[in-house]
């Protein structure tokens, strides 16, 4: 029998486990209520996102590093903002209508306490935006949704000719920012930009039977949309299934 050398079988092994290591998996967290296919398991750092009207909101963002390819998933959580927009709008001059928004009347649904509603109703226009703003050209921008829910995305050619595709969308009052970079030359980050899906409190996927936004849905402006089905439980948070590609 022929023996294999000791080298070319730890070659095989390593490469056998380099190739697992990047094999794209589907990332399912219940506490942001997201779930999206990452090459590995995310990083997690906590952080603050400053919304358009200058409030501080907590974030989560999760981050892959696959060689040049980066991956990052940032959840913002809007649910507090009512509180600080009252509490903004209780230390304004009388009749500075610019700093205290709406606290009662006709338009409270629509620009709420410290235009805290308003903040709400823009995050998806203003974290496009942030994009729009970089140095790079945008050669995409479209309305977009994802289960039924509403949003937008971006591709992009950076300075340096890598390509950024961008998924936004905003459910329950969160909103969600999905950047996949990928250098000249590689297939773009399609899979990554289309994976994105919401997940209720046990990880059941959520799919409406018509459109959702949440500048209606979310505020309460007018119910939730029916659920079309959930999909079977994904597991507990930050748990991983491997996946054959794109939903």
């Amino acid at each position: 029998m022929m023996r294999v050398p000791l080298l070319v079988m730890v070659l095989v092994v390593s490469l056998s486990g380099s190739v697992v290591a990047q094999e794209w998996s589907l990332y399912v967290n219940t506490e942001d209520g997201f779930k999206i296919n990452f090459p590995g398991e995310p990083t997690v750092t906590a952080t603050t996102w400053v919304s358009e009207q200058g409030y501080n909101l907590p974030a989560n963002v999760y981050t892959v590093a696959r060689g040049r390819e980066h991956y990052s998933m940032t959840a913002i959580d809007y649910n507090g903002i009512e509180q600080q927009g009252l509490e903004r709008s209780q230390a304004c001059l009388p009749g500075a209508e610019t700093c205290l928004g709406q606290t009662a009347g006709l338009l409270f649904g629509v620009i709420g306490p410290g235009y805290a509603f308003q903040d709400i109703r823009g995050a998806l226009i203003y974290a496009s935006l942030k994009f729009i703003q970089r140095d790079a050209t945008v050669t995409d921008y479209t309305w977009a949704f994802t289960d039924l829910v509403e949003g937008q995305t971006l591709q992009l050619t950076n300075a340096d000719e890598s390509r950024t595709f961008v998924s936004i969308f905003m459910h329950d009052n969160h909103l969600y920012v999905a950047e996949g970079t990928v250098p000249k030359g590689y297939p773009e980050p399609g899979l990554f930009q289309q994976s994105l899906g919401f997940v209720d409190e046990d990880g059941n996927g959520l799919r409406y039977e018509t459109i959702y936004s949440n500048e209606f849905h979310g505020l309460g402006t007018y119910p939730a949309p029916p659920l079309r089905g959930r999909g079977g439980a994904a597991g507990p948070a930050g748990a991983s299934a491997t996946v054959g590609g794109v939903r």
